[in-house]
């Protein structure tokens, strides 16, 4: 059976950022939803749902020392970046605080990106990928 690499303290900042950015996206949600007009801001709830997901996608990928864990890393960055613009076009403070939670945790984010895959290892060797 494979084995995986622990996460490092590397990790730890990232990850702990990404679950305060899922949080904050599902507090903008609910808060959008509340609105007078729900449905002008659908692009602002769509990209929290899909944000906080990936947030949660690339904490459990650290978590689990997956050598994948930068490209989940790039890949909630990008959606942080799109969701951190979407909140800025709002003046709602749940707006605001999730644009400031999706911009720490896309810096984090390609932070971990940028850092060498870690291998997989079975049994003592490196995987071939």
């Amino acid at each position: 059976m494979p084995e995986t690499a622990a996460p490092t303290q590397t990790h730890a900042a990232c990850i702990e950022a990404c679950y305060a950015c899922a949080d904050a996206c599902d507090r903008c949600a609910i808060a959008c939803l509340q609105e007078a007009d729900p449905r002008q801001m659908a692009r602002c709830i769509a990209l929290d749902m899909d944000c906080a997901q990936a947030c949660r996608l690339a904490a459990g990928f650290m978590a689990r020392g997956s050598a994948s864990d930068n490209a989940a890393c790039a890949f909630c960055a990008t959606l942080c970046d799109q969701c951190a613009e979407e909140c800025d076009n709002h003046a709602m403070s749940h707006c605001r605080e999730c644009a400031e939670a999706c911009r720490r945790c896309a810096a984090e984010c390609r932070r971990m990106a940028d850092h060498k895959a870690r291998p997989t290892t079975v049994a003592g060797t490196h995987a071939r990928h």
